[in-house]
């Protein structure tokens, strides 16, 4: 006599439906290729505006079709092309050095999953992170309350310990500016950009630091020959999203720190876009700025995917 069978148990292509595999992960995605194309491509509708001449107050189709004439105005109006290699030039700089300092949260991570104490461990962490989701507006209010000519705690010391005879303002100064939108950046962003790292630390098999154990390894030689190891491919993979994200470095930043005085070495190319665009109101040739910024953004992605590809052996596209 056969035993009963339980027909709830059984697999839903017994009862008709069955989706393969490669289906359901699709359908899976889906709603998050949704949000893609609505908020990603869907928007790039806006680059027909570098083909018109569009004047402020009326209809797109009811401007002028100029083709190409503001990608040419790039090259051949020599103001212009001064004033784009020189954002070009704050861009790339500041950039660079973002992608310079990268290694820095790995190495926070890597010195936090060292700390023994949890509630020590913690501590630093919520600490670290908290910053990431204040807004750049709160950042520059901590930054005047540090550095203001007049109350700034910085230069109340400098001045008390004999450093200076009176307050400098080191905000409106153009001087390291470079620098100084790193550190803030760095400091912003520390907590937040260790979390992955600290997420592939924890991945690794503990077996592997019990095995160098037995064989007499120190807590430096397990960083060194399996922590790090470790880490190094997830650093690859964001060093290379970095990479292609190269001169896409933000506007919120350098808009809330620009003044006067510093615009000439903080002006990088999201807020020059911006300075001409909506406050200049030249929005064909703010359009084709974005434009030749977005194609060059794709470009050196595959570059730096192809350099991936041949000294790792591994790529991400």
């Amino acid at each position: 006599m056969k035993p009963a069978v339980d027909t709830r148990l059984q697999p839903a292509r017994a009862k008709g439906v069955h989706i393969p595999e490669r289906y359901r992960l699709f359908l899976f995605a889906l709603p998050l290729l949704a949000l893609v194309f609505l908020f990603s491509y869907l928007p790039l509708y806006g680059w027909v505006y570098a083909f018109f001449n569009v004047r402020p107050g009326y209809s797109l189709w009811s401007s002028d079709f100029v083709g190409l004439k503001w990608f040419r105005s790039i090259v051949s109006n020599p103001t212009q092309s001064k004033e784009v290699l020189r954002v070009l030039k704050n861009t790339m700089g500041m950039s660079f050095l973002g992608i310079a300092t990268s290694i820095f949260p790995v190495i926070f991570a890597i010195l936090l999953t060292e700390i023994k104490s949890t509630k020590f461990k913690k501590a630093v962490q919520i600490l670290t992170t908290l910053p990431n989701f204040i807004s750049w507006v709160l950042v520059f209010s901590i930054a005047f309350m540090l550095f203001s000519v007049d109350s700034g705690l910085v230069n109340h010391l400098m001045i008390q310990l004999g450093f200076q005879e009176k307050g400098v303002n080191y905000l409106a100064s153009g001087n390291h500016i470079w620098l100084k939108m790193t550190l803030w950046g760095l400091w912003k962003g520390l907590g937040w950009s260790a979390i992955m790292y600290i997420a592939a630390i924890t991945s690794i098999d503990q077996e592997l630091y019990d095995a160098a154990r037995v064989d007499g390894a120190g807590r430096f030689r397990l960083m060194w020959h399996i922590t790090v190891p470790g880490v190094m491919p997830t650093y690859f993979v964001l060093l290379l999203l970095s990479i292609g994200n190269f001169i896409n470095n933000g506007l919120d930043q350098y808009y809330v720190f620009q003044n006067p005085i510093n615009k000439n070495t903080i002006e990088v190319l999201d807020l020059y876009v911006y300075n001409v665009g909506l406050l200049g109101a030249n929005f064909s040739f703010a359009t084709a700025i974005s434009m030749l910024k977005s194609l060059v953004s794709v470009t050196l992605l595959f570059i730096a995917n192809r350099l991936s590809k041949i000294v790792r052996g591994e790529s991400i596209i």
